[in-house]
């Protein structure tokens, strides 16, 4: 049994489009918190904001992130996967863990119903769960010797064609060594976490989270043979555009960089890790399982 929880960060996105439902869900569940003897904030990007965009938090103090990396001892995440990944990526130097609260819809690593928040919540605050340690990628775009744009993911880093262009050959090293040049629509180096994302629908393998590794997978390749491929995540991997026209690098799919040629894309394993919870009992097969839809129709 672990120490029990006592200073809770409350994170969801806010939309204003939904604000009274999103509330009173926010409402409630802080208020669940507090009944088991927690004190709750709200991260300041979660909270309602007026006109002059002022965080309205009602009688919950707002934090933001880093102080709440400082403060606080648990975030819950209250949304879908998009969201646990923003926050995720943000909150992992400071080693904060984090539960998830499923209002998304595929809800990999947003993995506990609303409906049962309560009756899962319970033991967990409590110091009854399951830890499941997740990397992140750190990557740099180098240009002409010099860093001009860093970033960090946790389920991805895409290297795309231009949206009117054509296929982009990339030259691909694995630790100083080179692997290939590629032409293709793009090519996807993605975490385990980020395995059943964009990489999984591109053709690529699952990774279960406990793999030190990333896998690669090329998008629409011009080359039959050029195949998905596992690799340790202690190398480097370098992805240099030697042609093509206006490719760009995404991470995450919301940091966004623009790419010359001779530009390279560095990719590394970041020193720090995303630190998830789960119910005693979590299993990574039953999530699959479950989002995926296998064995639908079997006893």
């Amino acid at each position: 049994m672990n120490a029990p929880f006592r200073h809770v960060a409350l994170i969801g996105k806010y939309q204003a489009t939904a604000a009274r439902e999103r509330d009173a869900v926010i409402e409630g569940i802080a208020a669940f918190l507090e009944s088991r003897g927690c004190t709750v904030v709200l991260e300041r990007g979660s909270a309602e904001c007026g006109e002059d965009g002022v965080p309205r938090a009602g009688r919950w103090p707002v934090l933001t992130v880093p102080e709440i990396g400082e403060q606080c001892d648990l975030g819950l995440v209250v949304g879908g996967d998009g969201t646990m990944l923003g926050i995720g990526r943000q909150l992992a130097r400071y080693g904060v863990p984090l539960i998830g609260i499923n209002r998304g819809r595929l809800g990999f690593v947003t993995d506990i119903p609303l409906e049962h928040y309560e009756a899962t919540l319970t033991p967990m605050l409590a110091g009854d769960y399951e830890e499941d340690h997740r990397s992140l990628i750190q990557a740099r775009v180098m240009r002409a010797g010099e860093v001009v744009f860093t970033a960090q993911a946790m389920n991805d880093v895409v290297v795309n064609r231009g949206a009117t262009s054509g296929m982009v050959e990339l030259r691909v090293s694995v630790g100083g060594h080179l692997v290939a040049n590629q032409r293709a629509d793009g090519l996807i180096i993605a975490t385990p976490t980020g395995s059943t994302a964009y990489a999984l629908s591109a053709g690529g393998p699952m990774l279960h989270p406990s793999i030190p590794g990333w896998v690669m997978v090329p998008i629409a390749p011009h080359t039959l043979s050029n195949r998905p491929i596992l690799l340790p995540d202690a190398e480097e991997i370098s992805v240099e555009v030697v042609g093509g026209r206006d490719a760009s690098a995404n991470f995450d799919m919301q940091s966004l960089a623009s790419l010359a040629h001779g530009d390279q894309v560095l990719v590394r394993r970041s020193e720090h890790r995303v630190r998830f919870l789960h119910p005693r009992g979590w299993s990574y097969f039953d999530t699959l399982r479950k989002k995926l839809h296998w064995n639908e129709g079997g006893s």
